[in-house]
């Protein structure tokens, strides 16, 4: 941001979002593309400026003992800032879900009603350590008519300080108000509290990052909160799961990039594959440098495994270590997934496609998978281009959120002197 707008209060800044929201929601969908077009070349332009930031970021959490699952995740090199600027172009091309009709009927007295697609208005979103956030949110914002606040925490400051500079002026040269794309990082937990409290300013809250922080914006935001959970994945391997499959789908899913939260952090093999499949499974992920935490089963079959405790069925390890453990039927591995389960992702790997259907029916997560890792849960995956986060409530959103899910409805009534009796 400019040194002007770091002088402008707290307060005024979101009443200055809010403002930006009306004439955002007015813009045409050319209008949009046009501007996303200008954020995208203006990252690539900035290419060298962001990095640079973004080193800074990383040697300051290395120097204060982050995880290595937090300094991925932090993370912007060459391929990733050339990814951001993609991702923008990609949800530029996505077709603009305002004013799309959603329904509508006409009613026996000739009143017509037409429910279409509206702009929230100003998205918040409270994040950590993901300055890739700080554009796919700002990117899907203003795509689908809103103004975006923006919260990406201490560990990226300087990283997202740069990135939101660069597309407020790329916003500015496109001819739309800066303001639309707003952060209060500079407040520090002040501008989070304000983006809890905005009643008035914000008209909904995406937080995305540690359990913890999740649960700290839904308790204590006073404005709606579309929850993101954390995800503690799960894949089964069945009776009949191929032994190639198994293999390939378990390290994908754990080893592709661990630090995320589509990645798998149990595996349960049921009783009759567990001879054929756990020393494999588990020979394939060791070998790629990951920590077992496996039950007496397990621990039997596998040197090196480390003792499971109910601890490690409940944990969400975003890096290189799983839990592993063989259970007696799909009946149990069911009954421990509704356990420990966050909600997020589960597949399954099975030939049998009762098994297969039972599963994709009776598991009540975000996203349920039958033979595919779960890698594969992304908003870009699903071809949103990109992402707002993974919802793992049930109320308006659930899954990959992109576009559609940032706006409202409203009905539009068209009458021709109508009254009612």
């Amino acid at each position: 941001m400019s040194e002007a707008s770091l002088t402008v209060p707290l307060h005024d800044r979101l009443a200055l979002a809010k403002e930006a929201s009306r004439a955002t929601a007015q813009l045409t969908s050319a209008e949009k593309a046009d501007a996303l077009e200008s954020i995208a070349a203006a990252i690539e332009s900035s290419a060298a400026e962001i990095i640079a930031a973004n080193e800074r970021d990383i040697a300051r959490g290395r120097a204060s003992g982050i995880a290595d699952s937090l300094v991925d995740r932090l993370r912007l090199d060459e391929i990733r800032v050339a990814s951001l600027a993609s991702a923008v172009r990609e949800v530029a091309a996505l077709g603009d879900p305002v004013g799309q009709v959603v329904g509508g009927h006409r009613l026996p007295n000739g009143v017509s009603l037409e429910q279409v697609r509206v702009p929230f208005g100003v998205v918040g979103a409270i994040y950590e350590a993901r300055p890739n956030v700080t554009v796919d949110i700002a990117a899907l914002a203003l795509r689908s008519g809103n103004a975006a606040v923006l919260r990406g925490g201490s560990a990226a400051e300087e990283s997202n300080t740069v990135l939101v500079r660069v597309m407020r002026e790329a916003l500015a040269s496109a001819g739309i108000t800066s303001e639309a794309i707003q952060t209060v990082d500079d407040f520090g937990r002040e501008g989070a509290r304000a983006l809890m409290q905005g009643r008035g300013f914000i008209d909904v809250l995406i937080p995305r990052g540690s359990a913890s922080l999740i649960e700290t914006v839904v308790t204590e935001s006073t404005v709606p909160v579309i929850e993101t959970g954390a995800g503690n994945v799960h894949i089964v391997l069945d009776s009949t799961a191929p032994e190639d499959w198994s293999r390939e789908i378990v390290v994908n899913a754990k080893t592709q990039r661990p630090s995320v939260c589509n990645a798998v952090e149990t595996v349960l093999v049921l009783r009759d594959a567990a001879t054929r499949l756990v020393p494999l499974v588990a020979d394939a992920l060791q070998s790629e440098g990951v920590a077992i935490h496996g039950d007496d089963v397990v621990a039997g079959m596998v040197a090196g495994v480390i003792p499971a405790t109910d601890e490690d069925w409940e944990t969400e390890y975003l890096g290189l270590e799983i839990a592993m453990k063989v259970v007696d039927s799909l009946d149990d591995a069911l009954a421990h997934i509704r356990q420990y389960s966050t909600g997020h992702t589960e597949s399954i790997i099975t030939t049998d496609t009762r098994n297969a259907d039972r599963f994709l029916a009776e598991v009540d997560s975000a996203v349920v998978m039958a033979n595919a890792s779960t890698r594969f849960t992304d908003g870009s995956e699903f071809g949103f281009g990109a992402e707002v986060g993974i919802s793992t409530q049930k109320l308006h959103a659930r899954g990959p959120m992109g576009l559609a899910e940032l706006t409202s409805t409203k009905w539009l009534a068209r009458g021709s002197g109508q009254t009612r009796a």
